[in-house]
């Protein structure tokens, strides 16, 4: 790296910590930040600091919030006997973007992959398994991303809750394969995400 201030090289090194930036890109928002004026540079600092401070996990379904249990699960309007499994809370409000969807959530915070080192007990799975333990829910709809690392964490969940599942009368569905292989929910569109759960299918044995 370029002989840079103390105090740029380590904005630059830590905006190289974000996913997808690389050595360059960092470089690029690091001399954009400078040219912010002091005002909007203490602004989004303060907003980062917010998050930090602020955002917390919902104890029900795991989606950031700044109140407990957040907006989705306190809302009466809800229909909670409908529980939709994603990966990750940016999932869930793709789904939501996508406005069809009336139940609540559940998110994972991530997907089992061994070879990263992430397994079933790095994610809420035990909560969500309690969920369904309790009663109440008619329907598990999971919908983790479809790669290999979603498709296996799904056909895990669906072992995992299937002898409860059972005990309970809960149906246990898969979105539809209209969402592409390999993509990320978060990126595919509204319409796409509005026909996979309208056409989501029994995720059987």
């Amino acid at each position: 790296m370029p002989n840079y201030p103390d105090s740029l090289a380590r904005l630059i090194q830590g905006l190289k910590k974000l996913p997808g930036i690389g050595t360059k890109t960092a470089e690029r928002l690091a001399f954009h930040l400078i040219k912010l004026s002091r005002d909007e540079a203490l602004q989004l600092a303060q907003s980062i600091a917010d998050i930090k401070k602020n955002l917390v996990n919902c104890s029900t379904c795991f989606n950031f919030t700044e109140r407990d249990p957040c907006p989705i699960c306190s809302d009466a309007q809800r229909d909670k006997s409908l529980v939709c499994v994603v990966e990750q809370p940016k999932d869930l409000m793709a789904f939501e973007k996508a406005g069809e969807f009336k139940g609540v959530y559940h998110c994972l915070l991530g997907h089992v992959a061994l070879l990263e080192g992430i397994g079933p007990e790095d994610l809420t799975i035990e909560p969500l398994l309690k969920r369904v333990q309790k009663g109440g829910i008619k329907e598990v709809i999971i919908a983790t991303n479809p790669d290999l690392e979603g498709e296996g964490t799904a056909s895990y969940l669906r072992d995992v809750l299937a002898p409860a599942c059972r005990k309970t009368h809960t149906r246990i569905t898969r979105i539809a394969r209209g969402v592409p292989a390999g993509a990320e929910i978060e990126n595919v569109s509204q319409a796409i995400l509005a026909d996979a759960l309208s056409g989501r299918r029994d995720f059987d044995d």
